[in-house]
């Protein structure tokens, strides 16, 4: 694209050469060169990759115009204000009772449960389906998977078979690639390599396909092509109102519409997120070195990115469509505040990072997709519930690890639980939302998580060493690979415990005491006295899951109903919160 255009303006001719108003004459006809936008590396890659239709959740949209909506976004919520907008207010709350109300008989269909947003709703509805209960799932785009896989380890997709969700052969027709070893490497410190850890390639479209076709077989119903206009709570129902103007009935409405729902935006008033993942990559093919993955590397120390800082991660797949494609992903960790880079910044930064970590020239790889996202996360998560009938799912509720893009993992974690939960307060109508709260309640290992976010932000002013956090991580890791599988294992899934975690710091203070300074430096004492409290109340829920849980649960079906019901939330809160569900 030519940086000057020709243009007949007035008889009087200028040309574009640094001042926007210096003239020349080309014959008798006289012309203004205007300066015209250069595009960028970004734009001329991401225009010249065919791109098929947007899907709905987290990484469905591979356009360049996509690209710019999603950084105008973004910089919106890097603006001073503390509230980003004023929020809709999309849930109501009316003190009557629906069938005294003039819809009654207006609804389109009622169900047990509504849910809202497919991508990922689709796995809970289908679960709560399983289980008898009528549910219907409402989704703004087609309900299929984007092309770009996700990826999981085996153990984790059995939570899916053991709640009734897949058949153990689905796992095999979902997979569209499997590959081992996986690396944790940090800046030429040394690798460390593990087995089996996120080590399935998973084909969304097919995943998604096979569990609409169970959902579809239990008697789900899909409304396809519908958007949320608003959703009023009676004192005896829900009513979910479409945009064209229909409504929906059920006893309960799930929240699973991601990290930008509408109804959270209104729960949360508007605020600013705590901390961003940002995420940017490809898949790409002509990759000749294609059969292990990276869970985690970091080439280079904090670079300098716009007008702040960044340290960059990556990991990389083999992908399943063809030999030699792989998808390679550059995210980082930062805080929205003005001056945080811009998604298109850092691919251009990715064009030239990318090639050097993976060893290839980027002329020799033809682009297939281009990837980005942004994870918004919040310290003052899991969500509770804020209304009665309504109840946040999934990336929607905060559910996932602070240090994790997308929240594939832990739905595949949870979803046991709160299947059975769900289905328990429908059966006994504890659907008041003191009640539904139970169901995403306080999590200390969780909220612990939150320090290593912190500690893997780059920071403007914080007068620590350049490789900090590479030397950080690699301390940690190196500890917890002499600990054994125990320790490393769970942690690598975003699964943090008392026992695990403690021997691990013990291990870092005493191998590496010099680097204690530079941590309080990094994250600050506000944070670490925060963070102290979490890591207490981690031990003290790993003492009650361990000793207090097979003392109290004998007991439970002896006593009332509800009080049943709210005992069995606080012990799988202890259970979850400690992170005692995961099993080697």
């Amino acid at each position: 694209m030519s940086l000057f255009q020709l243009q007949p303006f007035n008889g009087i001719s200028q040309l574009a050469v640094g001042n926007p108003f210096q003239q020349k004459k080309y014959g008798r006809r006289t012309f203004l060169c205007r300066p015209q936008a250069v595009a960028s590396r970004t734009q001329r890659i991401m225009e010249s990759v065919s791109v098929s239709g947007e899907v709905g959740g987290a990484g469905g949209a591979y356009s360049y115009e996509a690209l710019k909506r999603l950084d105008q976004l973004w910089s919106n919520i890097c603006s001073a204000q503390e509230v980003v907008q004023e929020p809709q207010q999309v849930v109501s709350t009316v003190p009557n009772l629906f069938r005294s109300s003039n819809l009654a008989n207006k609804a389109q269909g009622s169900y047990d449960v509504l849910v809202c947003g497919g991508t990922l709703g689709i796995f809970i509805a289908t679960a709560l389906c399983a289980k008898g209960l009528r549910v219907a799932i409402v989704e703004r785009n087609a309900l299929k998977g984007r092309e770009q896989e996700w990826n999981i380890s085996r153990k984790e997709l059995m939570e899916l078979v053991e709640v009734g969700v897949l058949e153990e052969e689905d796992i095999d027709r979902a997979t569209a690639a499997k590959f081992n070893p996986n690396r944790c490497g940090f800046e030429r410190k040394g690798d460390i390599w593990v087995e089996d850890i996120l080590n399935l390639g998973i084909s969304p479209v097919k995943l998604i396909e096979i569990v609409k076709k169970r959902f579809i077989s239990l008697g789900g119903v899909i409304f396809e092509g519908c958007s949320v206009a608003g959703i009023d709570v009676y004192e005896d129902a829900a009513v979910l109102k479409l945009s064209e103007d229909e409504i929906l009935l059920s006893r309960l409405i799930i929240d699973a519409m991601g990290n930008f729902s509408p109804v959270v935006k209104q729960i949360r008033c508007g605020k600013k997120p705590d901390g961003i993942c940002l995420v940017v990559g490809t898949c790409a093919r002509g990759f000749e070195k294609n059969s292990n993955s990276d869970v985690i590397y970091s080439s280079s120390s904090v670079k300098k990115v716009g007008n702040s800082k960044a340290q960059y991660f990556w990991e990389a797949f083999p992908a399943g469509s063809g030999p030699l494609d792989r998808t390679t992903y550059m995210f980082t960790y930062v805080e929205p505040q003005p001056g945080s880079p811009k998604l298109e910044e850092l691919l251009e930064q990715y064009w030239d990072l990318m090639p050097e970590y993976q060893g290839v020239s980027l002329d020799d790889l033809e682009i297939l997709r281009v990837i980005y996202g942004i994870f918004p996360t919040y310290r003052e998560s899991p969500l509770p519930s804020a209304f009665n009938r309504v109840l946040q799912f999934g990336d929607a509720s905060g559910i996932q690890s602070p240090v994790s893009f997308g929240g594939f993992g832990s739905l595949t974690r949870h979803l046991g639980r709160l299947s059975s939960g769900i289905y328990e307060a429908m059966n006994g109508d504890y659907l008041e939302s003191q009640d539904l709260s139970l169901l995403n309640p306080y999590m200390p290992n969780l909220s612990a998580s939150w320090l290593f976010q912190r500690a893997m932000s780059a920071k403007e002013h914080t007068n620590v060493p350049e490789d900090f956090i590479n030397e950080l991580l690699y301390t940690n890791f190196n500890c917890m690979q002499r600990l054994g599988d125990p320790v490393l294992r769970p942690f690598l899934q975003d699964v943090v415990q008392f026992g695990p975690l403690s021997k691990t710091l013990g291990l870092v203070m005493l191998t590496n005491p010099q680097i204690l300074p530079s941590i309080f430096k990094q994250v600050g004492v506000p944070v670490l006295l925060d963070w102290s409290k979490h890591f207490l109340m981690l031990g003290y829920y790993t003492f009650l899951s361990t000793f207090a849980d097979p003392v109290v649960r004998p007991f439970l079906n002896t006593l009332p109903s509800k009080t049943s019901f709210r005992w069995r939330r606080h012990l799988e809160a202890w259970k979850y919160g400690a992170g005692l569900d995961y099993k080697l």
